[in-house]
């Protein structure tokens, strides 16, 4: 080799990490702009008023996610990974683990209910939508399990139940609560929760008992 050849310049070095995170976080800004877009529009929502709560221009947009399918896809897939991060956290901060997953109930309502629009779409004939309940399922499970069991051993359960019945039992709840206002599907999921509880701590409680007066 050639002096001259050894002294050729090296191939560039790979991107930076702190490049990479501020990628990330932009596009998560973007997913969060969308999402909140959706809740108020639907998913036909001009993609200028996504940019616009995003702070970006609208080819940023189509940089990331050339058709409203990619968006939407992102945009599913992005609230199912915060349900899933969600549950070890919840396990995490709370002193009781039913609370916890009482708590992650409450976050998967808001997830069924609000994400207004996305559930037609994904009913359609875009084979780009065909894997995502599949996802949905392989994502969402594991952390209800997960909680189902951490509460079963705390003593906090007092119901045999498995993930899916009661994820399904969820959702069924939450069916068309979106467009029903006088429908809490919300209420309705509380009860169901707090009937998964200790038998000794969801029995009707009866009057009280009226203390004998002297004879």
């Amino acid at each position: 080799m050639s002096e001259r050849e050894s002294a050729a310049p090296t191939a560039a070095a790979p991107p930076a990490p702190r490049k990479r995170a501020d990628a990330r976080r932009n596009e998560q800004v973007l997913l969060d702009a969308a999402a909140a877009a959706f809740v108020a529009s639907g998913v036909e929502v001009p993609v200028r008023d996504i940019a616009k709560r995003a702070g970006v221009g609208v080819g940023t947009i189509y940089r990331h996610f050339p058709t409203r399918a990619d968006l939407i896809v992102a945009v599913y897939r992005h609230q199912v990974e915060a349900c899933a991060a969600a549950g070890p956290a919840l396990l995490a901060d709370n002193d009781s683990p039913y609370a916890a997953l009482a708590r992650w109930i409450d976050m998967f309502v808001d997830f069924l209910v609000t994400k207004h629009g996305l559930a037609g779409a994904l009913q359609s004939d875009d084979s780009t939508f065909d894997a995502l309940h599949a996802y949905f399922i392989d994502r969402l499970l594991p952390v209800c399990a997960e909680l189902l069991a951490a509460a079963r051993a705390a003593g906090e359960i007092g119901v045999d139940i498995e993930p899916y019945p009661l994820m399904r039992g969820v959702g069924n709840l939450c069916v068309g609560a979106e467009s029903d206002a006088r429908y809490d599907a919300r209420r309705l999921v509380t009860i169901l929760i707090t009937g998964l509880g200790p038998a000794e701590t969801n029995r009707p409680r009866g009057p009280k008992p009226v203390a004998a007066g002297p004879k």
